[in-house]
C-alpha cells in the first residue's frame, strides 16, 4: 500500500490544489471504501480548539474528518482538493474495510500540508522604511541635523531630540517606492512610542522600546489640529493601499521598553530575576539595557499579543514583521496566530530569527502557520558561503516557509560602504536568489547612503542621489 501526493510538496498557496492518490492492489476485492484522513477544510475548529486547549494540553483534534476517494482499476483510489484557507494542516490516506476489521494505512508519516495567502506566491519585494529618516534631513549626513551643542546638553541629563520624518513625509516617498522601484510591500521599523528620557538610549529612543504597543509615537505625525497622529498613520495606509500595495508593521514581540504602559500596569508580565531585576533580552552576545523581557509563560501575555495585532489589522495592516519573534514559545504563536488567522485570514507574518537557533526557525514556520523568515543570504560574503547557504534556504523555503533574501537591514554596515560596484552586485545576489520574490532591502540602499541605520539616532539616506540604483532595482 502507498501513498503519493500531487504535488509532492508542503507548501502551497489559497486557490490551488492537491491530489491524493492511494494504491493498495493487495486489498483484492475486499469491499470498503478508501478515505483521505484530514483536517483540511476544518481551520475554524483546529483554531477554536487551540484556543481552548490549556496549557501543554494538545487540541481535542476533533477537526479531523475523513473525505471518501474515487475508486478506480487495480486497487488505485483518487481524491483531488481544493485548497481554500490558510494554515497548517495534516492528511494520510487509508483503506477502512466494511467489516469492521483494522484500518490499513500506507506506511509513512501524515502528509504536512502548509497553505499561505495567494499573496505570497510571487512578486514580494519589501521596502523598509524608517519613518525617522524620511524628514528634512533625509539627504544630509546626521551631524548636520543637529548643533554641535546637543552633546554637551546630553551630558547634562537634557533631553534632546530634533525633529523626526513623519507619516506624512514618507506618503511624499511612496510613487517612488511603488512607481520608480516597483516594490510592493512597505515594511515599516517600529511605530510605537519610543523613550524619550527614562530608559532612552541614543539620541531618540530605540523605536524597539516600545511604551504603548496601541498607539503611534507622536514625532512621526505633524502637528494637525484636524488630524490625530493615528489619523495621519491612517493616511498613510490608505495611500499604500491606493498604489495596490502592502503595508507590513513590525512589532517587537517579546520585550518593552523600561516604564511602557504595559510594564507600569502589569509589570507581572515580565521576567524577572531571582533578586527582583527585570531580565533584558539579547542576541549576539550582547544585552539590550533598554529592553525588558515579556513573560510568554503566562497566557495573559500572549492574549494581550493577539489583541496587539487584532488591532493593527483592524487598523488596516497587511502584515507583521516579527522582531525576536524566535524568542517565543510555540503554543504562544500557535494561540496567536489561530486567532489572527480566524478574522484576518491572509494576514502575512515574518518572523525575525536571525541570532536564533535556525532549527527553532524552522519549526516555527513549519508548524504554527508563520510564513516568512530572514534568509540569512546577507551574511554571506564569499561565492562558497552563499553556495553552502542558498541549498539550505531552498529546502527549508520548500518544506517549512519562505526565507526572504534581504539585500540589507538595519542590522548590518551599508552595501555602499564598500563600494558602488559592491552594492549592485549584493542586489543583484539577493534578488535574483530570492524564492516566491520575497527580497527586501532598507530605505537608503537605493541611493547608495553609506550612514549606517542606528536607530537610536536619525542617519541620512543620501535621498535623491545620482547615480543609483532605482532603475537596476526596478
Amino acid at each position: 500500500m502507498r501513498q503519493t501526493v500531487n504535488p509532492q510538496r508542503h507548501i502551497f498557496t489559497v486557490g490551488e490544489t492537491i491530489e491524493f492518490v492511494l494504491e493498495a492492489p493487495e486489498i483484492g476485492g475486499r469491499s470498503g471504501k478508501a478515505v483521505v484522513r484530514s483536517n483540511l477544510g476544518r481551520g475554524a475548529v483546529h483554531w477554536e480548539e487551540v484556543l481552548d486547549a490549556l496549557p501543554g494540553e494538545a487540541p481535542a483534534g476533533m477537526d479531523w474528518h475523513d473525505l471518501e476517494m474515487h475508486p478506480g482499476p487495480d486497487g488505485r483510489f483518487t481524491l483531488k482538493l481544493p485548497l481554500c484557507e490558510t494554515g497548517v494542516f495534516e492528511a494520510k490516506c487509508c483503506f477502512i474495510p466494511d467489516d469492521g476489521s483494522q484500518i490499513l494505512w500506507p506506511g509513512g508519516d501524515n502528509h504536512r500540508i502548509k497553505v499561505v495567502g495567494a499573496e505570497c506566491a510571487a512578486g514580494n519585494v519589501i521596502y523598509c522604511a524608517f519613518v525617522r529618516q524620511h524628514g528634512k534631513n533625509c539627504v544630509l549626513k546626521h551631524s548636520a541635523g543637529a548643533p554641535d551643542s546637543a552633546a554637551e546638553l546630553d551630558k547634562l541629563d537634557y533631553t534632546v531630540i530634533p525633529p523626526s520624518g513623519t507619516f506624512r513625509d514618507l506618503i511624499g516617498h511612496l510613487d517612488h517606492i511603488f512607481g520608480e522601484l516597483g516594490c510592493n510591500i512597505l515594511q515599516l521599523l517600529p511605530i510605537h512610542p519610543a523613550p524619550t528620557q527614562y530608559g532612552r538610549m541614543g539620541r531618540y529612543g530605540s523605536p524597539f522600546a516600545a511604551i504603548d504597543y496601541f498607539n503611534v509615537d507622536p514625532a512621526l505625525a505633524d502637528f494637525d489640529r484636524k488630524a490625530t497622529p493615528m489619523e495621519q498613520f491612517r493616511e498613510l495606509v490608505d495611500a499604500v493601499h491606493l498604489r495596490a500595495g502592502r503595508i507590513f508593521m513590525d512589532i517587537p514581540v517579546n520585550h518593552t521598553g523600561w516604564a511602557s504602559k504595559l510594564q507600569v500596569e502589569h509589570p507581572d508580565y515580565f521576567v524577572r530575576k531571582e533578586d527582583g531585576t527585570f531580565e533584558s533580552p539579547g542576541a549576539w552576545g550582547v544585552v539590550w539595557e533598554d529592553l525588558c523581557r515579556l513573560d510568554y509563560g503566562k497566557k495573559q501575555v500572549s492574549e494581550l499579543m493577539t489583541k496587539v495585532f487584532l488591532t493593527w489589522c483592524a487598523r488596516g495592516v497587511d502584515g507583521f514583521r516579527c522582531d525576536a519573534g524566535y524568542m517565543l514559545p510555540i503554543s504562544a504563536w500557535e494561540h496567536i496566530i489561530a486567532r489572527i488567522r480566524r478574522e484576518y485570514p491572509d494576514t502575512v507574518f515574518l518572523l525575525e530569527g536571525l541570532g536564533g537557533s535556525p532549527k527553532i526557525q524552522e519549526q516555527l514556520l513549519a508548524e504554527t502557520g508563520l510564513d516568512w523568515a530572514y534568509s540569512e543570504i546577507f551574511q554571506c560574503y564569499t561565492r562558497d558561503e552563499i553556495q553552502r547557504y542558498y541549498p539550505y534556504a531552498c529546502e527549508v523555503s520548500e518544506n517549512c516557509g519562505t526565507l526572504a533574501n534581504f539585500a540589507e537591514t538595519h542590522d548590518n554596515p551599508r552595501l555602499a560602504d564598500k563600494g558602488q560596484l559592491y552594492a549592485t552586485n549584493r542586489f543583484a545576489v539577493s534578488a535574483l536568489l530570492s524564492i516566491g520574490g520575497a527580497f527586501g532591502f532598507a530605505n537608503g540602499a537605493e541611493f547608495f547612503a553609506t550612514e549606517k541605520i542606528d536607530v537610536h539616532g536619525n542617519g541620512a539616506l543620501n535621498y535623491g542621489a545620482a547615480p543609483n540604483l532605482n532603475g537596476f532595482i526596478a
